[in-house]
Formats: structure tokens, sequence, C-alpha cells
């Protein structure tokens, strides 16, 4: 109804891979465990709160995280557990509201407004999520109740871990006042420093400034902004989550690789891996992308759109070796990505065509053989998602020599 204040819950897996991993291996639980892999080069992508005690931190180089914490358990990435738990959580979720907005695999908005009639005010239902999530996966998820998404995410935050945190309605602004000014969207070091020098420390202290001070400070628009949202004022929906428009990834290689031959092995694996996301959240696409990134830095990406779309890593990966001849493979390559949009909203999809205009496998082209083909998907997929990605490997990444040995890297997957 018109004026009717809305209950926004932000709630987030505390944790999360690290989590997983302690959930998965009790022997891990009450060690400091650090996801994000062996290699120098990598960052971490999560750390349990035992590493966190450490100073151990999202984002942090690896290098540095192990300097911090020398006894960790470094392990790397499972996306594919990681994936099929986070649509678990998701499921709860949405039992409540069809208003979900996801931001990660473990974060995400809810707009529970229409939903207090039928399971109480937020607080309640943010609770029974709680619990639900924690008897359905075993898994800790903190909340933040409030009227608005900002004072939501801050809610949460305070609260970490496995923390439910409300904000009373018409609080917002009393909630924020005494905070840290750094704790304010969009407000970042160079912009913290700047509202500092003219005596802003605290989210009240800027509601309370003259916006012509703020004004002088950070230009109009940024200081109007800021302002509003200082006084509690977020008027931004819940936005249910869209439709992916890509699934892949990047690999950055412990040491840069030069040549097709070499690159091509980095792409096997990598295809592999954006099969399985693809065929686990039901996507095909038409677009395959290369992404490469020299050793001076300098990035070129290269994209062919196919006849029919596509969810099988084989016709990835044949297509973005393809486009391998369209760049300089001669020269020291520290990054890969091999991306997959151009999404068709049919299940299913009619026989493949590789990059070359022939049919993408024989087999495939008739119906059995490609009933073969998903059957054989999905027993690999269920492999890789319970030991591992590399349970089950191409030919290709197994019998080669020492020389051309996978590399270590660090891997970043993204939708």
């Amino acid at each position: 109804m018109a004026g009717e204040k809305r209950t926004i819950l932000h709630l987030d897996l505390d944790a999360f891979y690290a989590s997983v991993e302690q959930l998965d291996d009790p022997a891990l639980r009450g060690r400091p465990v650090i996801v994000g892999g062996p290699s120098n080069r990598g960052v971490v992508c999560a750390a349990s709160y035992e590493a966190r005690r450490f100073g151990v931190r999202s984002a942090m180089p690896t290098s540095q995280a192990r300097r911090l914490c020398p006894e960790g358990v470094f392990l790397n990435p499972r996306f594919s557990r990681y994936g099929a738990l986070s649509d678990q959580v998701f499921g709860v979720y949405r039992r409540y509201t069809p208003l979900c907005e996801p931001l990660s695999l473990d974060e995400a908005f809810l707009d529970v407004t229409a939903s207090r009639a039928l399971h109480g005010d937020g607080p309640s239902i943010a609770a029974r999520i709680r619990r639900e999530v924690r008897e359905e996966t075993g898994l800790t998820v903190s909340a933040g109740v409030a009227e608005v998404k900002l004072a939501a995410k801050i809610a949460t935050d305070l609260g970490k871990p496995d923390g439910l945190t409300v904000v009373p309605p018409g609080g917002v602004a009393a909630f924020l006042a005494p905070l840290a000014v750094g704790k304010l969207w969009g407000v970042g070091g160079v912009t913290e420093a700047a509202l500092r020098r003219i005596g802003v420390s605290t989210i009240g202290d800027l509601a309370r400034l003259p916006e012509s001070a703020v004004s002088a400070a950070l230009g109009a628009d940024r200081a109007r902004g800021l302002r509003a949202l200082a006084r509690g004022e977020d008027e931004r929906e819940v936005v249910p989550d869209e439709a992916a428009r890509s699934v892949g990834g990047e690999e950055t290689f412990e040491q840069d690789l030069t040549g097709e031959v070499a690159l091509a092995r980095a792409l096997l694996l990598q295809a592999g891996r954006v099969g399985r996301r693809l065929r686990a959240a039901r996507l095909r696409g038409r677009i395959v992308t290369l992404k490469v990134k020299y050793a001076d830095f300098t990035q070129v990406t290269r994209r062919v759109t196919l006849e029919a779309p596509t969810d099988d890593d084989r016709l990835i990966y044949r297509t973005a070796r393809g486009l391998l001849a369209r760049i300089e493979a001669g020269r020291p390559v520290r990054l890969a990505g091999v991306t997959v949009s151009g999404f068709d909203e049919e299940a299913e999809a009619p026989p493949q065509l590789d990059l070359f205009g022939g049919p993408a496998d024989a087999g495939l082209a008739a119906p059995t053989g490609a009933r073969r083909r998903q059957a054989l998907h999905a027993a690999l997929d269920k492999l890789a998602d319970k030991y591992g990605e590399r349970t089950v490997a191409p030919a290709d990444l197994s019998d080669r020599g020492e020389a051309e040995r996978w590399p270590v890297h660090r891997r970043r997957d993204r939708e």
C-alpha cells in the first residue's frame, strides 16, 4: 500500500568457501582454512574466521597470507560444490519471497514486505531462514533487517559471524549516525580522506554538514547522493535475479605461457569447467570469447558466434582453440580466459555445429548420440562435484611429459 514501510533482508553466508571446506572435511573445523590455491600470484578467495585472526582477508595475495598464517590450510577452490550449495540456500530464500536479488554466490537482498502477513515480521522471517539454512545445509548465514538496502547490508556486517541485526522501523538514520563514514556505500579511501579533511568522521557528521561544504570537497553530485544515504534515504528496489549474461572464468598463470600448445592445454581444462557450470545452470550459449592478457599487461579478446547454442565443453574448447590462431600466441601470456554468452532461453538446443561449419561430432548429430553425450556429461559432472574437477581428465591433460605439466595458477570463475 502507498507509504508502507519496506522490510529488506540482507543475507550473507559466513566465510562461505572456507565454511564449505570445513563442512565437507570435519578435520578442518577449528583450523585456519584459506581458499585460493597455492599460486604465489594468486589471491585469497575466502578465509575462515580462524585464519582471519591472523589478519588473512579475501583478495589478499596468497604469498602475504602464507607469511601471516604459515600454519594455515591452503586449498584450491571447488566452484562446482560452492555453486550447488548456493543454489540450495537460495532455494530456502525463495520460499519466503520471489523478490530475491543475488549479489554473489553467498550474498543476497530479499524484499519481504509482502510476505509479512503470511510469515511474520522481518526479524521472524530472517530467523526462520537462518534456521532452515543451518538445518538443511550445515552452513551459517548472517542477516540484517532494515527498511532500506544500505542499512540492511551494514547491519549484516556488524553482526557477523552467525548474527541477526535488526534496525528498528524509523531508526535507520539513528542506526547509521555513529558509524564511521567509511562504512557508507561509495566512500572509498580517497573520498574518506577528503571528508575527514573537512571534519567528517562519522555518517552522522556527513548528514549534519551543509551540502555546500560537502560539495566543495567532493563535487555537487557526489555530495547530494552521499548526504542522502547518510540520512538513511535509499530508494533502491530489490531487483529479482536476472538471467546470467555470461559464464566463464580466467586463469592467471604462475609462470607465463608461450605457444599454442601450452595455451591450448590451459583452455582445455577451463572449457570443461565452463561447460559444467553451464549445464548446472541449464544454459546454452552461442558466443564463445577468448581473452588473453600478455606479460606486458596488454589485453586482447576474440570471439565467434556458433550456429547453435552449446553447453558442450568439447565444442567450447575446440572453438576457443580455433581463436588462438587470431592472437599472437608466441608472446608470453600471463592470463587466459574463456567465456560463453548469447544464451538461448530454450532448455533444449538443436544439434551443434563447430567453428568451421561442420557437425561438432558425428555422434552429436543423431538424437541417440546427443543423449549419450548428455549422459556422459551428467556422470562426469557428478564426479567433479564430489571428488574435484580433475578426477576424470581428458587424455590431453594426462599423457604429456613433465615439460608440459599443467601450471599452478589463480582462477577466477564468474557469471
